[in-house]
């Protein structure tokens, strides 16, 4: 069992089952604007990725609970989808 409670088997069905929302493909560009995403912003890497995800998307906000809701980063609006 993994720390979210599910088996390597049920994680990879969660992901088979996401697949066809996946828009964009994580290349070492996007690896590198990551990093510099959480230089000049002092996020975590996890956050960085995926907000140089979005940004690639060209997407306008990011859903999150736990990044500060109305914050514009490399872009990209933060929207608390829980306030």
């Amino acid at each position: 069992m993994g720390t979210l409670g599910y088996s390597r088997r049920a994680a990879r069905e969660v992901v088979r089952n996401y697949n066809p929302w996946v828009h964009s493909l994580i290349t070492p560009g996007t690896v590198i604007r990551a990093s510099e995403i959480g230089e000049i912003w002092r996020l975590s890497f996890s956050d960085s990725m995926i907000l140089a995800a979005v940004e690639q998307c060209q997407a306008a906000s990011l859903l999150s609970g736990h990044m500060n809701h109305g914050e514009v980063i490399a872009g990209v609006r933060i929207v608390n989808p829980f306030l």
